[in-house]
């Protein structure tokens, strides 16, 4: 840092959520320091996690993380357009395309990554588009309007989000995948058929182990893909969410140590081969690894400021566990799905008729918790989550735990956590955080989300945060509400009875008569469980 009467000039590349969670922590930091952001879109940052509600209705605002007014406020200078073309590491500067220099002491590259368009002939043509970006989003929009037929290629986790996105353009959807089934990374084999079968349910057909080798003219469609098989596909609009790619052209240009396969290298303080350079997200590479998801890239953030604040932070790797619901389908994918353990053993759960898979992987003492496979009811993830996380000690019986209505499998409460527990791995937050919040004057769920930040990331730890909060306000004497959260006046047994007492079909139906507000993750969490029981109880 320099001295204390001169601010340290930060100047950072990049304006996704990682850039921007970037410059929200140091601004909160209190660091001796001038932030000047330069974006190399038309907006500021924005969540992509969410990028297919543009097609249901949500806005380019509904979906900013923030504003010029916010930034101006943080007295952060902020400059959108700008696409930075060069580094200058000799005078610690850089030029963008528009000829502007900016001047750092510290240069944070937060630049993320771009579509993988596979070389196929005939893929630059008009309507072959690609999922990244608002302007992605108004580009699909448009075509949609003038298409008929629509398809992602990519049977990946990307690649059903943007194929929820044609889905709800009102498309007839096609997925064409390469490997032999979808989500082939998070999902095993009889998970990836699940899968397929209840995304056909919804009418996208799915196409696997196909190859595509040219895009041609076609015959009822705009285009016909024809594939190494001999088969073809007709269509009027073709998306390309087959994977990313780092967005390293920066750091390669300006000479900084690169992988073999892209990425800026990174130490575990974030720091590039350039003492003055950092990189965070999905444009860096740690222990030869590329993390493409959000949470890890939060961490990444924190601890480039903390690193810059002279602090001690590491960052070490990052759990890729994920949830996450495709089409309306709840996903879960936790630790070593595929059982690539050495001695690991599984148990799996499968109700093919009403599309739910389970697996759970655990160690060959059956003591541990390994990874888990989730399909269509994803009700325990946070429970095997904590397992395996925390090295918990499985039951006698671990099949309890994803067996329906097991009358053998113990409850992981709140108290079995312990304080390192991560809670919200979006935000990094712990049990010890939430204990200190509340110990520091929180008395609700909304307080200590204000507090801590806790699920105001994807949402996806909603459930968890509550039971944790309501068993510390307990444990100090402080009357909890059994409302299952703060739309809902009810508990998750009345709510489950309302839905099948009323033969209530859908979560609109139900936060309209029964609710308030626009509803959370965790009851819509809850819905698709609450159906298939009542369903099941009344036929």
């Amino acid at each position: 840092m320099t001295s204390l009467d001169s601010k340290t000039q930060i100047v950072v590349v990049g304006n996704g959520m990682v850039g921007h969670h970037f410059v929200e922590q140091l601004h909160q930091s209190d660091a001796n320091v001038e932030i000047t952001v330069l974006c190399g879109e038309s907006r500021l940052a924005y969540d992509r996690v969410y990028l297919s509600s543009f097609f249901s209705g949500a806005s380019a605002d509904d979906l900013a993380l923030t504003t010029p007014a916010q930034y101006a406020e943080w007295g952060i200078n902020v400059v959108t357009n700008a696409l930075v073309t060069d580094i200058d590491r000799d005078n610690n500067k850089v030029t963008t395309s528009e000829g502007q220099v900016f001047n750092y002491d510290k240069l944070v590259l937060a630049t993320g990554s771009y579509p993988f368009v596979p070389p196929i002939p005939g893929n630059d043509q008009e309507h072959c588009l690609v999922y990244r970006t608002i302007d992605d989003l108004l580009a699909i929009e448009a075509s949609a309007a003038v298409s008929k037929v629509g398809v992602v290629v990519g049977g990946g986790l990307l690649g059903l989000e943007a194929a929820n996105a044609l889905k709800q353009a009102g498309l007839d959807t096609h997925v064409v995948e390469f490997a032999p089934q979808l989500m082939a990374v998070q999902l095993d084999q009889a998970g990836g058929t699940v899968l397929k079968d209840k995304i056909e349910d919804l009418g996208v057909t799915v196409h696997t182990q196909k190859a595509t080798q040219t895009i041609e003219a076609g015959d009822t469609c705009r285009y016909k893909m024809v594939f190494a098989d001999g088969t073809a596909l007709e269509t009027d609009m073709i998306l390309f969410s087959a994977g990313i790619r780092p967005s390293d052209q920066l750091g390669r240009k300006s000479a900084l140590t690169l992988g073999e396969r892209g990425g800026i290298v990174i130490d575990n303080h974030c720091v590039t081969s350039d003492p003055n350079i950092y990189a965070v997200g999905e444009c860096a590479l740690w222990d030869n690894k590329i993390f493409g998801l959000v949470a890890p890239g939060y961490t990444m953030a924190r601890t480039a400021v903390s690193h810059i604040k002279g602090g001690d932070a590491e960052f070490v790797g990052a759990d890729m566990s994920t949830k996450l619901k495709l089409m309306g389908v709840e996903v879960g994918s936790i630790g070593d799905a595929h059982e690539r353990t050495e001695g690991a053993l599984s148990y799996t759960y499968l109700n093919q008729p009403e599309g739910v898979y389970k697996k759970l992987v655990v160690d060959s003492e059956q003591k541990y918790v390994l990874g888990a496979v989730l399909v269509g009811d994803t009700s325990d993830y946070d429970t095997l989550l904590q397992y395996a996380l925390n090295n918990i000690e499985l039951p006698e019986h671990p099949e309890s735990l994803i067996l329906p209505s097991s009358d053998a499998a113990p409850a992981l409460g709140a108290d079995a956590l312990p304080d390192t527990a991560s809670i919200c791995s979006c935000l990094n937050v712990t049990k010890g955080d939430i204990i200190s919040a509340i110990e520091g004057g929180c008395c609700s769920v909304g307080d200590v989300k204000g507090e801590t930040k806790a699920s105001t990331g994807c949402g996806g730890c909603a459930a968890l945060l509550k039971n944790v909060v309501d068993s510390e306000l307990e444990k100090r004497g402080v009357e909890v509400s059994k409302a299952i959260c703060e739309h809902f006046n009810y508990t998750r047994q009345e709510l489950f009875h309302i839905v099948k007492v009323n033969g209530i079909r859908t979560f609109d139906e139900l936060l309209e008569q029964h609710g308030e507000g626009l509803g959370c993750e965790i009851v819509s969490l809850l819905w698709v469980l609450f159906w298939h029981q009542s369903t099941t109880t009344t036929s």
